[in-house]
Formats: structure tokens, sequence, C-alpha cells
């Protein structure tokens, strides 16, 4: 198993300033174009359209311009936060599809053809870490390394975009990352600057993050887009908690995350990886206690399961814990 970190060091980046080119094309195009693991043998493909009629389809197949397979996904949709309405929002689940393999695509029958690489069904696998992206200069380079790499996934534990309310940064943070999140799965857990505030009565928290970034959460058996799991490469079960919604004894999450771990079978897995977005032990000053709850809560779980490794975000430098057992 090999891992590469990164962190964006620079703490609170208002305004964003933003390395995307908007989009030209026709409203047909396909926007904001990524991917992620939906399932065994699955990868599903989100994009954002501004014309609302177009289908919610994927043509996929193993060269280039040839595409012999064909996948559908649900209705197109949209959601609104004050003035601000999105573009129509499409999820399409591909597959069944070859591990290790690289697929082309074309999402919605328009636009310029894409490509990605499905993850090893067996060991070695390696995973990429970003803990908070934002949209700074800091997003440029890791982005620039994240390009240079032959990485398998990424898992992000949460702060993707900084939004912070401000629904447009989620349209230019989908565009800055397509040209790396749509060739490998992005796994993605929220962050508090991924939230929306209840400011007003129409306000949902997490309403962006929840329709742009669908996550397997179904396929491992919870009822939130907040927390999930997932398996990968023969032998690797991640499970991605969620900070910022509720976690305390006898929550939603808690007793979810109670039944997936009872689940899993060491003997057939030998890697279980945790992500959570604030973290349960750091040395800054200003974040002492942010995760203190949610780790009187949970550690124990942990504990006993034997979890391999706990990888958060949040605190905006590189910190490495030896192991607590």
């Amino acid at each position: 198993m090999e891992f590469h970190a990164s962190t964006d060091f620079e703490e609170y980046p208002l305004p964003p300033r933003v390395f995307f080119t908007p989009h030209h094309g026709s409203a047909s195009d396909p926007q904001q174009v990524h991917i992620s693991i939906g399932g065994i043998d699955r990868i599903r493909v989100t994009w954002i359209t501004d014309d609302k009629t177009v289908p919610s389809t994927v043509e996929y197949g193993t060269e280039p311009g040839t595409y012999l397979s064909k996948a559908s996904g649900d209705n197109n949709s949209s959601y609104k936060f004050l003035p601000y309405t999105s573009g129509s929002i499409h999820h399409v689940s591909t597959g069944p599809l070859e591990p290790n393999t690289t697929y082309y695509y074309r999402c919605g029958g328009h636009g310029p053809e894409f490509s990605f690489k499905t993850p090893p069904s067996t060991l070695p696998l390696e995973i990429a870490i970003v803990g908070g992206f934002g949209q700074s200069d800091w997003t440029k380079s890791t982005l620039q390394g994240l390009g240079s790499k032959d990485y398998d996934l990424l898992l992000l534990p949460g702060d993707l975009s900084y939004a912070n309310n401000r629904q447009p940064l989620w349209d230019s943070f989908g565009g800055l990352v397509e040209p790396v999140a749509s060739r490998r799965p992005w796994m993605v857990t929220q962050g508090n600057h991924d939230m929306e505030s209840y400011l007003v009565d129409e306000a949902e928290s997490f309403m962006a993050y929840n329709a742009r970034w669908l996550m397997p959460y179904k396929q491992s058996g919870s009822t939130s887009n907040l927390y999930y799991s997932f398996d990968v490469a023969g032998g690797v079960h991640i499970i991605m908690l969620g900070s910022c919604t509720e976690f305390e004894l006898g929550s939603d999450q808690y007793k979810w995350l109670v039944a997936d771990l009872d689940a899993i079978d060491r003997k057939a897995t030998p890697w279980v990886i945790v992500s959570v977005h604030m973290p349960w032990y750091n040395t800054n000053y200003e974040h002492q206690g942010d995760g203190e709850g949610m780790r009187l809560a949970m550690e124990e779980l942990l504990y006993r399961a034997r979890v391999d490794v706990v990888f958060a975000g949040h605190v905006h430098a590189y910190e490495r814990f030896v192991s607590l057992y």
C-alpha cells in the first residue's frame, strides 16, 4: 500500500484565487466532470450542463472514439440556494468494468472525450490523500502534483470548494479540478467549509455538497451521503466518516459504523482505512478539541476493529502520529 499526502497550508483563503477559465462552449457540453467509485466494478460519472434537456447518459469503451457501451442515470436534477440556481446535475453509473483498465467516455452525447482508469482488483494500491482543497495558489500546485502521479484513487477528507455559502464557487471548483478528477476516482467526505449556514429557512446544510458530490452511501448501507464505506483492490475497506453530522452514541452514523465494522472479514481484508475531516489528535493551538466529541464517541470502535490508519483534514499542516494501539 502506498500513500501520497498533501494539505493546503494557507489557513483561510478568502477570497479564493481561482485558476479556472469559465466554460464558453455549448450549453449542452459537460462541465465540472468528475468520477467516483459507485460500487464493485462500477464508476459513477458526474457532470453539469446549462441545458436541462441533455440526457443523463454516458457512452464508453476501451478505445478512443469507440463507445461500445452506454449507461443511463436518473433524471438530472438541480438545486436552489437563495437567488442561485445550479445547472443540471447528472449522475451516471457505468459498468461492470474491468479492473486496472483505461476507458474513454463521453457525457450526454455532447462535447469532448474524457478518459479514466479503474482501480486494480488486487494489491498493490496507490492512494493520494489531500486534506483541504479550496481554490488558492496551493490548490494549483497540488493539482499539478496530482496530475504528475499515476495514483489509483484519491481521498479528500472534507473542505472541497471553500464555498462558505457562495454557490458560484462550487462551479469554479468543479471546473478547476475537472482535468484531474475526471481521470481517477475522487472519494470525498464533508468539511465545515462545505456547509450552508442556516440563515434562512430554505437553507439545507450540505445542499450543494450532496447534490454535486454523490458518493456510494446506499451501497454501504448508510442513509446519508455524509458517511459511507467502499471496498477496493480486493483487500482494502475504506470508511469515510462525517465530522459535521451527528456521531454521538445512538446516532444513525454511530449505529451504521458499528454494523459496517462488524461486517469486515479481516482475513479477507488486511487493510481498513478511515478518513474523517476533523482530526482527533493534533498539536495546533487553534484547533484543540475540534474533533474531541467524535473521538470520545467512536475511537473505541476503531480500536476494537483494529483499524490500520486514519486520515484527517481540517488543520492546515502535516502531522503524523505513531500507532496508538
